[in-house]
């Protein structure tokens, strides 16, 4: 007898631990996962943002390069420093004027006090809310690609496993276990476009707006954008300084990515029940139960279900706070809204990646599949259509079909005795006929399969671009720092 380990490695049933990806989010709360750092991470992106400013108005002739360079410098120091002399400081008036207050009191007024020329903490919070978004961003892309990738592979790996297709929780045709994760991978790689597309949005940069009407300085807002990562600039101070559209396109994307891994994780949930018993899901992917001993509970599906809906919560709840607002800068708008963008994306994240690890460690019970596919008629509509083919009109054929299922349920005989059909209606077979429409006897993967070698590209672009941008600011600080 195996005896009960305390350590959950083994639990009597179960011979192996919770997957440590997924032991790591949804035990999160009751771990020690290091302390976040929101102030440093704060400041680090201001501090990039004054350096692209800084580089760019010595460009522009209206601060001299010597000023820039001592500025510069202080600024590389704190960065290196981790910003230990700023954190202590009282900050009244907020994060940017404790940490610019210790610029001028450490280079004096004349060279500390020119950092905020022709710039507004309007323009720089809205520039660095779409820093601090890149990082998720791309967390919650690398993510969904991996579920797509894992459902494409999955869907290749089962194409010739055939199950029932349920309609209102009945068995209503055959299809393949393969066909159905090929279906969800569908609306997977949809949701990753529209991730795409709403992120596109994070590449203009409002930086040059001030604070609401621009500025008389002559900025160059296409330089600083070149030197952040950016793509395009705001055309109007107006709208720079009082969107933050990006954070509501980027919720509602996830919130459609959302509807789906929930719909997913709830038909997984159901075939993984005893009574069901089509699907299996590895020991490293499911739970015990603290006293009944004989459970096996696929519970990160229901960290899924719950995690999936948070971005649609985040986005009536930004969504709502914004409408408070006018048109113009805002609070409501640049934090209170903006602060629901945060967990919105996180929790996506966690519940993609989950799905993606139940995904790959659940196998289908074949023979259970083929039993249900044959004991719940699937072939039935096959028959109909062949009937059609012989010439009988489909509503007669439907009835005719119906009658014979009632009297094959009646004698215990199977549908093909019954209908005394000249022909293999083995689920199986009439899947693979089924090859029009899109069905299961059609390949529809090569298509997905380019749909995610596209996304992905994108996604690597983007990331080079963002990373090469801070290669480029690099450079430019060392070297005006060096002259």
């Amino acid at each position: 007898m195996t005896a009960l380990s305390h350590d959950g490695v083994r639990t009597g049933r179960l011979s192996s631990a919770l997957d440590p990806e997924a032991h790591a989010i949804v035990y999160a709360p009751f771990t020690d996962a290091g302390d976040a750092d929101p102030l440093g991470d704060e400041l680090r992106r201001i501090s990039e943002v004054d350096r692209a400013h800084l580089i760019m108005l010595t460009e522009r002739g209206v601060v001299e390069p010597g000023r820039a360079a001592a500025l510069l410098r202080a600024v590389e120091e704190l960065r290196a420093a981790d910003f230990g002399t700023v954190r202590g400081r009282p900050m009244p008036r907020g994060v940017y004027l404790a940490y610019e207050g210790h610029l001028i009191e450490t280079l004096g007024d004349t060279t500390g006090g020119v950092l905020h020329t022709g710039r507004s903490r309007n323009d720089l919070n809205a520039t660095t809310a779409r820093l601090r978004a890149r990082t998720p961003f791309l967390a919650l892309l690398d993510a969904v690609d991996g579920l797509a990738d894992v459902l494409l592979a999955r869907a290749a790996s089962y194409a010739d496993v055939t199950m029932p297709a349920y309609t209102h929780g009945q068995p209503a045709v055959p299809i393949t276990y393969g066909h159905y994760l090929a279906g969800v991978a569908g609306g997977v790689l949809r949701a990753y476009g529209r991730l795409l597309e709403a992120g596109d949005q994070l590449d203009v940069n409002p930086l040059g707006a001030g604070a609401v009407g621009g500025t008389s300085v002559p900025v160059d807002a296409e330089r600083t954008a070149e030197l952040l990562g950016f793509t395009a600039t705001v055309p109007n101070s107006v709208d720079a300084v009082a969107s933050r559209d990006f954070a509501l396109a980027l919720l509602s994307a996830s919130a459609m990515l959302g509807v789906t891994l929930a719909r997913a994780a709830r038909d997984l949930g159901v075939w993984t029940s005893e009574e069901s018993g089509l699907l299996r899901v590895t020991d490293t992917m499911v739970g015990s139960s603290s006293m009944m001993p004989q459970k096996r509970n696929p519970f990160p599906l229901e960290h899924v279900q719950g995690r999936a809906t948070a971005s649609l919560g985040a986005f009536v709840a930004a969504a709502t706070a914004m409408t408070t607002a006018g048109y113009t800068n805002a609070i409501a708008v640049g934090t209170e809204a903006m602060r629901h963008l945060w967990p919105g994306l996180g929790d996506t994240t966690d519940a993609v990646t989950l799905l993606r690890l139940v995904v790959a460690g659940t196998e289908p019970c074949p023979d259970r599949m083929t039993e249900r596919a044959r004991d719940g008629f699937t072939a039935a509509t096959y028959l109909a259509e062949r009937l059609v083919a012989d010439g009988m009109p489909f509503r007669a054929a439907h009835h005719r079909v119906g009658e014979t299922v009632l009297e094959a349920l009646e004698s215990g005989r199977s549908l093909e005795e019954t209908a005394r059909f000249d022909g293999d209606l083995a689920p199986d077979r009439v899947a693979a006929a089924c090859a029009f429409g899109g069905g299961p006897g059609a390949d529809g993967l090569p298509p997905l399969r380019d749909l995610l070698t596209r996304h992905r590209a994108e996604t690597a672009a983007r990331r080079d671009r963002w990373s090469a941008a801070a290669a480029l600011l690099d450079e430019a600080v060392g070297k005006a720092v060096r002259a």
